[in-house]
C-alpha cells in the first residue's frame, strides 16, 4: 500500500474512533513535516458528500493546521463549482483564521452565493457575514473599501468587523468616518473601531480622539488612550494604581491640553529601598521596549487579546492575553538586532557578580531605561533557587494542575486517566524549587523550557558556563533578553503558568545578556504557555538577576476596558 492509501486509511480510522479529536491529534503530530499527504487525504475526503457531511469539522481543523499543503487544498476547495453554502462559510472562515489572500473575484462570487450575517442574501443588499468582511479586508484589494464602508453606518451589520478590514486594507479614505462614528459603538466594536484607527496610522483620526474625550462620559476611556499613544507617540505618565472613574480622569486630564507632541523620557522618583528593591517611574519613555498587542487575529471577535515584548516594535517573546482566567507563558520568538546586543553590551559588565543595587548603578541605567514605556516600575534584585526536572511527577506542568483542581475544589472531577505524561513539555527543563504565593493570584508556578533537550548542548559550552556559575560569576553570553510577565507571585527566571489577574497585575521586565538556541520545541495550546531559551545543562542550582516590575498603562486599565 502506497504512502498515500495508508495516510488515508489511518485519517479515516481516526475519524470513526470513540474520541476523533485525540485520534487526530496522534495522527497530526508525526505528519507535521511531511503534511503533504495528510493534506491530499483530507482534500480526497472532503469531496466525498458523505463523509464531508459525517466529518467536515476534523476535516478543516485539519486544514487549518496542516500549513501551505493546507492551504493549497483550501483554494482549490473554494474554487469548486457547486459548493454548498454551509460548506463554503465553513471553508471561508478557515480560511480567514489562516490569514489566507483570497482572490478578488472568488471573494466576489463568495459575496453573491454566501448568506447574510443577519439570514437572507449578502448578494441582495444585506449585510455579508463576519467571515466574509475579514476576507474582503485580508485581500489587500481596495475595490473593497466602498462596499466596506457602507456597513459602517448600519446598526445589524458587523461595524467592528468592517472597521478593521478597512484598517488592514490601510484605507485613509475612511480614517475620519471611522473615528467619527466611535460615539455610535460600544463594546468590542468601540475598540475594534480603535484599532482599525492604529492600523490604518492616520494622524487624521487624533483630533476626533480628543473631541472624543472631552466630549464623552464614559468610563471605559483606555482605547482612546492607547489608540492616542500609538498616533502620536505622546506617552503621558498617569498616577499609579488609578482605576475606574479615577482612571478615566486621569486620562482626559493628560490629554486635555490638546498637546500632541512627543517630549524627551525622563527617569523620576528614583528611590533605592534596600540593597535588593528599588522604584523609579519613566514619564514619556520612548517604547522602543514595550509590551504591544498584536495586530488583530483574523476571524476573532476580540480586537485586542495577545501580546508580545517588542524591542523596536519587533516581536521577540509573545507573552500572553489580558484575560483574567488564561494562563501566561513567554515564547521565544525572535533575537533583536544589533542595536539591543550593544545596549545589553554596555551592562553586561556591571550586572556581572552584582551583589546589591544602588543609586549609581540606576543612574548608570538611566539611558536604558527611558527607553521603557512610560510607567511606574521596581527594580528588583533576586536569587531564584531552581532544579532540573526529568520526570512529569516532579514537574509543575502537571503538579501545578493537580494542585488547582484540589484548590478550586474539583479534584473529584478529575478523569481517572489523567496521568503526568499528559502535561509533559517533552523536554527535561528547568523550574522553581517552590511555588510563589501570591495575592489574588494563588500561586506562581516558574518554570522555563530549552529551545532543544539540555543533552544535546555543546559540553564544552556547558563546562565553561558551570566553571563560571561555581566561582560565583554568571555564564556569559551574547545578546540580551528582556522578559516580562505578571508579579503577582513573584517572579521567575523563564516562564510562569498561572491565573492571573489582568487589572492588577504588574508585569515585570529583566534585561540580561544570553545566547541564542537552535531551533525551538514544540508549541503548546493556549493555557500551557511557556518560554523557550538555552541555558547550561546543569542539576539543580539558582540564578540572580534584576529584575523590572513595571505599572504601564494597559495594565493598569486592563480591568477598566
Amino acid at each position: 500500500m502506497g504512502d498515500h492509501d495508508t495516510v488515508r486509511v489511518r485519517l479515516r480510522a481516526a475519524l470513526c474512533a470513540d474520541d476523533p479529536w485525540t485520534a487526530l491529534h496522534a495522527l497530526h503530530s508525526p505528519n507535521t513535516d511531511r503534511p503533504g499527504p495528510l493534506a491530499g487525504a483530507v482534500e480526497e475526503l472532503y469531496r466525498s458528500d458523505a463523509d464531508q457531511r459525517a466529518f467536515r469539522p476534523y476535516l478543516t481543523w485539519l486544514l487549518r493546521s496542516l500549513g501551505e499543503p493546507g492551504d493549497a487544498v483550501l483554494l482549490r476547495l473554494l474554487a469548486a463549482p457547486g459548493l454548498a453554502a454551509d460548506d463554503r462559510q465553513d471553508l471561508l472562515r478557515t480560511a480567514v483564521v489562516r490569514g489566507l489572500r483570497l482572490p478578488a473575484e472568488l471573494l466576489r462570487t463568495c459575496t453573491q452565493d454566501a448568506p447574510a450575517s443577519g439570514g437572507g442574501d449578502a448578494g441582495a443588499g444585506g449585510s455579508p457575514a463576519p467571515e466574509l468582511v475579514d476576507a474582503m479586508g485580508l485581500s489587500g484589494d481596495p475595490s473593497f473599501a466602498q462596499r466596506l464602508g457602507a456597513l459602517l453606518e448600519d446598526p445589524a451589520a458587523p461595524r467592528g468587523r468592517a472597521a478593521l478590514a478597512l484598517g488592514r486594507l490601510g484605507a485613509r479614505a475612511w480614517t475620519e468616518p471611522i473615528a467619527g462614528r466611535l460615539s455610535e459603538v460600544t463594546g468590542l466594536d468601540h475598540t475594534a473601531f480603535t484599532v482599525a484607527l492604529e492600523l490604518m496610522g492616520d494622524p487624521a483620526a487624533v483630533p476626533h480622539l480628543l473631541r472624543w474625550l472631552a466630549e464623552s462620559g464614559e468610563e471605559r476611556v483606555y482605547d482612546v488612550h492607547h489608540a492616542l499613544v500609538q498616533l502620536t507617540g505622546r506617552d503621558p505618565l498617569l498616577p499609579e494604581g488609578t482605576s475606574g472613574a479615577a482612571y478615566a480622569a486621569a486620562v482626559r486630564a493628560a490629554w486635555a491640553d490638546g498637546r500632541t507632541e512627543r517630549a524627551p523620557a525622563v527617569v523620576r522618583d528614583l528611590v533605592v529601598e534596600s540593597g535588593a528593591r528599588a522604584r523609579f517611574s519613566v514619564d514619556g519613555g520612548a517604547g522602543r521596549i514595550r509590551v504591544a498587542f498584536d495586530p488583530p487575529s483574523p476571524g476573532s471577535s476580540w480586537p485586542r487579546w495577545d501580546r508580545c515584548l517588542t524591542f523596536d516594535r519587533k516581536p521577540l517573546y509573545r507573552v500572553g492575553s489580558l484575560c483574567d482566567t488564561c494562563e501566561l507563558g513567554l515564547t521565544l520568538l525572535d533575537w533583536p538586532d544589533g542595536e539591543a546586543t550593544r545596549i545589553a553590551a554596555r551592562m553586561r559588565g556591571r550586572l556581572t557578580d552584582l551583589d546589591r543595587l544602588d543609586t549609581a548603578l540606576l543612574a548608570e541605567w538611566i539611558p536604558v531605561l527611558g527607553e521603557l514605556e512610560t510607567g511606574h516600575y521596581r527594580a528588583l534584585l533576586l536569587d531564584l533557587p531552581l532544579e532540573r526536572v526529568a520526570e512529569p511527577s516532579r514537574s509543575w506542568w502537571y503538579r501545578r494542575a493537580a494542585a488547582r483542581a484540589e484548590e478550586d475544589g474539583d479534584d473529584g472531577d478529575r478523569p481517572a486517566d489523567d496521568r503526568p505524561e499528559d502535561y509533559w513539555p517533552g523536554v527535561a527543563h528547568f523550574q522553581l524549587t517552590s511555588p510563589v504565593p501570591g495575592g489574588r493570584v494563588p500561586f506562581t508556578y516558574g518554570a522555563f523550557l530549552p529551545s532543544q533537550p539540555p543533552e544535546a548542548l555543546d559540553p564544552a559550552a556547558v563546562a565553561r558556563h558551570a566553571e563560571a556559575v561555581a566561582a560565583g560569576g554568571a555564564a556569559r553570553r551574547g545578546g540580551p533578553r528582556l522578559d516580562r510577565r505578571p508579579v503577582r507571585g513573584g517572579p521567575a527566571r523563564g516562564a510562569v503558568a498561572g491565573r492571573r489577574d489582568p487589572g492588577r497585575s504588574s508585569p515585570a521586565r529583566r534585561i540580561r545578556g544570553r545566547r541564542r538556541a537552535g531551533p525551538g520545541a514544540p508549541t503548546r495550546p493556549r493555557g500551557r504557555g511557556k518560554r523557550r531559551g538555552r541555558r547550561p545543562g546543569r542539576a539543580g542550582g539558582g540564578r540572580r538577576g534584576v529584575w523590572l516590575q513595571g505599572m504601564t498603562a494597559a495594565q493598569q486599565a486592563a480591568g477598566n476596558g
